[in-house]
């Protein structure tokens, strides 16, 4: 039986300089798919991108700008997408404001990728079916979206409850996602890896300790099994009776913050997010 599941296959993986989105990356190129890769850091990009056979695409997703030109450099290359693998994100200290004047967790987890996905559109449309795949988190829990205040200007919240709000609107965003674009063939889902044994807190010196300590060893998975949802529901396919599920794993009945399922949530959010970035 032939190995080469995804020939045919084109897709983008986003936060693929290291970590589960590197090995994704790998292991579909390795199924015989055409795999583009995106990352901020270059240097690490570029092996990355050598193996699976495609020229590197560096994005910083702290600059919408990037996106946006990344979006572009994504429709100059392709034609169609059969699979967007939203990865990119990370945990980042809440007082913080990005280049666009935004709380990174909001930014780099939800808004990025928000405007990512709707540039892409068009060309996940031409494929007739295709599938969207957000990382999301079990973190999403402890998270609570509050829509008059996105950027967390007028409460405080701690680096975990900032980061799993991030979490939570890529659960809302998949949601409102898989309601909006269903006539395009596109589905969409979000998944939960695990905690998964990478450089994945690097940029936050409390989330990340747990990563740089041999508490690593006894609290996360590998890399590899921590990539492995991800590729099977790549090879998996948009599936429409998926659309919209939440993974954690391989199960598709995560444990979900209560907000997950708040269709004036969904609704709130996609609104505002489209207004933020432009596309409203």
């Amino acid at each position: 039986m032939s190995d080469q599941t995804m020939a045919g296959r084109t897709i983008l993986v986003t936060g693929a300089s290291d970590g589960i989105g590197a090995e994704t990356a790998r292991a579909l190129a390795a199924r015989g798919a055409t795999v583009h890769v995106t990352g901020r850091s270059a240097d690490k990009l570029r092996p990355v991108a050598e193996a699976v056979g495609t020229d590197p695409l560096v994005a910083d997703f702290s600059r919408l700008d990037d996106v946006r030109r990344l979006a572009d450099q994504v429709g100059e290359r392709v034609d169609r997408l059969d699979v967007l693998m939203n990865n990119a994100g990370g945990t980042f200290a809440p007082s913080r404001r990005t280049h666009d004047g935004h709380e990174p967790n909001f930014q780099v987890n939800h808004l990025a990728p928000f405007l990512l996905t709707h540039l892409l559109r068009p060309r996940l449309a031409a494929a007739g079916a295709s599938l969207v795949v957000n990382t999301s988190s079990i973190g999403n829990l402890v998270g609570k979206v509050v829509l008059d205040d996105l950027d967390h200007e007028r409460r405080r919240a701690s680096e975990l409850r900032a980061y799993g709000t991030g979490k939570l609107m890529n659960i809302l965003f998949t949601r409102g996602a898989s309601q909006r674009w269903a006539s395009d063939g596109i589905v969409s889902v979000t998944v939960h890896p695990g905690p998964v044994g990478s450089s994945f807190g690097r940029d936050s010196w409390l989330v990340g300790l747990a990563y740089r300590t041999p508490l690593k060893r006894l609290a996360t998975i590998s890399v590899p099994d921590g990539a492995a949802p991800l590729v099977a529901l790549a090879e998996r396919g948009p599936d429409p009776e998926l659309d919209g599920a939440y993974f954690s794993r391989f199960d598709p009945h995560g444990r979900e913050n209560r907000q997950a399922r708040d269709q004036s949530v969904i609704d709130g959010l996609w609104e505002r997010s489209a207004a933020l970035v432009g596309l409203a």
